[in-house]
């Protein structure tokens, strides 16, 4: 991700927006807009939206809706989210960066968006997990390996095939690294390459690519 230089806030709720005074107390530039009105994509820059759950137009998931304009675009985080109000999985898929949940400690606050803001994805753990498992078992057994497939994954070394099953079950770079017994650097180098190598931008991406070929690693490995 390019360096995010403004976390614009979509804030449609009287109260203030202490996510972005956080954010300021981190020395980034925050701007809050309180109507979708007052967003414009055309002067996007490197910038980094986060949506307020409160105050917005939700549809039958509990999304705002204005996240579908916006993910195509921009990076999006959705902030203010009351537990189990939320279908997870949906934004995992829609693209969006990560959930922060209003009843969270602001240290944990702070660390959701250092993550977001370092192109990591912040959901919980389980739901990843959930989501990988349910994945696989769909497509085990159902789906041919074609040659293009087989080429794609034999382009990864075995490392890197571990690391994208470990990005995908939610792991961070420091807990690559520790279970890996390499550098942090080095997990980063490794990710570059599988970037490269899947034509995946970000982490967002590289999961996609592994859900549709997860379950073929263990023909390559």
């Amino acid at each position: 991700m390019d360096t995010i230089k403004e976390l614009v806030f979509l804030h449609q709720i009287v109260a203030p927006c202490h996510l972005a005074m956080l954010a300021e107390s981190m020395g980034m530039k925050a701007r809050v807009i309180s109507h979708v009105n007052e967003l414009d994509l055309t002067d996007s820059g490197n910038s980094f939206y986060l949506v307020s759950q409160h105050g917005a137009a939700l549809d039958n998931q509990g999304i705002p809706r204005i996240v579908t304009r916006l993910v195509p675009h921009v990076p999006v985080a959705i902030y203010q989210v009351e537990t189990g109000s939320i279908a997870l999985e949906s934004l995992l898929m829609m693209g969006v960066r990560g959930v922060l949940y209003a009843d969270q400690r602001m240290d944990l606050l702070l660390t959701g968006l250092r993550k977001m803001l370092s192109d990591e994805l912040w959901f919980d753990r389980p739901m990843m997990s959930r989501m990988l498992r349910q994945l696989v078992q769909k497509m085990e057994g159902n789906t041919p390996i074609s040659a293009y497939n087989l080429m794609m994954l034999q382009a990864l070394t075995k490392r890197e095939r571990t690391i994208v099953q470990m990005v995908g079950s939610g792991a961070r770079n420091k807990e690559i690294a520790d279970r890996l017994c390499i550098s942090e650097h080095t997990v980063k180098a490794h990710l570059s390459s599988i970037f490269r190598k899947t034509q995946s931008r970000n982490r967002v991406e590289l999961l996609r690519w592994a859900q549709f070929h997860y379950s073929h690693f263990n023909l390559v490995s």
